[in-house]
């Protein structure tokens, strides 16, 4: 009887788990997601229709109707123009790119000396992949090396000393310059951030006087402000005969930018832990920094992890600007290139120029984008769907 009794169960469960037909598989998909109601199918058949047209434009562009080998800028144009190609072709100018890739990789740095750049890149990668890896061992260690010891080898290997050539930063340019303030910034900008968000819930009124002063004064100018701010002024405040790099000028003033957002993302994080956290570290016994530290900031910060990367892409995108101090970033250097070598200077090429450089930025930022997706799943342990 109670073996009957099982299998009737068993077979109750199967029924119960097995889904129609209809309710799996990739049309069930569609069905669900593109074409639940009128409307979601009318916008899904515009998406469609929109996809159906541009997809061949572009891919004509970029690769069938492109142009892949040339010396100069004669090879992009046709007979209308003066060129070899025959009138009406128009796609992509890919012997641009190929030909000017080192100087939008490294800007002027010489040649003979880019090897230390591409050693620098080789370190950062090995350093920062276990770190983004969860189960990699030897994690505290690895955050020492990569945000402690990196960024003086990093200095020597760029810069000179102990034996190597001196390369002064107005010979820097390219995705170089982008990635160095990119990564000043993130490694400044989010602990001082913390700090700042921490100082504006402070009860101590100095502190929090401070704090609010400097997030609200950095946050209501533009970037663009700050950078000339600290570019040009930032000499004033200092003894008279000592100079500041420019680089290291447009690193204050990205670092200190950043700050201030991050603030506002920590502070918001915050203010979402529930009172009863802070009440429940109260009557173990901890105090304010290990309260903070073990049982707060952890749970803010799993919080805010979308606005703390969302920080970070606009901090990336945001380093073109340091254009307008004569630093040369990947844009800047595209864009030099186009308008001021004649060797180039085409319509076609300009296109794929700006083209070569929105790729480079969407795989930086869609990288950022897809790795804190995936920490928010991994971490997304209070509660089950």
């Amino acid at each position: 009887m109670q073996e009957h009794d099982m299998s009737w169960v068993r077979t109750e469960m199967a029924l119960a788990q097995a889904a129609p037909r209809s309710q799996v598989g990739f049309g069930a998909w569609v069905r669900k997601n593109l074409f639940s109601t009128p409307f979601d199918a009318a916008l899904s058949l515009l998406a469609i229709l929109a996809l159906a047209w541009s997809v061949p434009h572009i891919l004509n562009w970029l690769f069938l109707d492109a142009v892949w080998t040339g010396a100069d800028r004669t090879a992009c144009l046709t007979t209308e123009q003066g060129g070899q190609l025959p009138a009406g072709w128009s796609g992509a100018c890919w012997p641009f790119v190929s030909g000017r890739f080192g100087q939008f990789m490294f800007g002027r740095y010489p040649l003979e000396e880019r090897w230390r750049v591409i050693l620098t890149g080789i370190l950062f990668i090995v350093l920062l992949a276990p770190l983004l890896i969860p189960k990699a061992p030897y994690k505290g260690l690895n955050a020492i090396l990569f945000f402690g010891v990196f960024p003086f080898v990093a200095f020597f290997l760029l810069v000179g000393g102990f034996g190597l050539r001196y390369v002064e930063t107005p010979l820097w340019g390219g995705l170089m310059v982008t990635l160095v303030i990119s990564y000043v910034g993130i490694v400044v900008s989010l602990p001082l951030g913390i700090l700042l968000a921490m100082g504006r819930r402070s009860k101590m009124p100095i502190v929090k006087l401070l704090s609010v002063i400097f997030i609200e004064a950095v946050r209501g100018v533009p970037l663009v402000t700050v950078l000339f701010m600290a570019s040009f002024m930032l000499p004033l405040f200092v003894p008279p005969g000592m100079t500041f790099d420019k680089l290291l000028r447009a690193l204050i003033g990205v670092a200190l930018f950043a700050s201030a957002y991050m603030a506002e993302v920590v502070r918001g994080g915050l203010q979402a832990i529930p009172k009863g956290q802070y009440e429940g570290a109260d009557s173990l016994g901890l105090g304010y920094w290990q309260k903070t530290t073990f049982i707060i900031m952890p749970q803010a910060l799993k919080l805010v992890i979308p606005g703390i990367v969302n920080t970070f892409i606009g901090m990336f995108k945001d380093t073109t600007l340091v254009l307008i101090i004569s630093m040369f970033d990947l844009l800047g250097v595209v864009k030099q290139n186009i308008s001021g070598d004649p060797t180039w200077a085409t319509p076609q090429t300009a296109k794929t120029g700006y083209v070569f450089a929105a790729a480079i930025f969407w795989v930086f930022c869609f990288g950022m984008s897809r790795y804190s997706q995936y920490m928010e799943r991994r971490l997304d342990t209070g509660h089950k769907r």
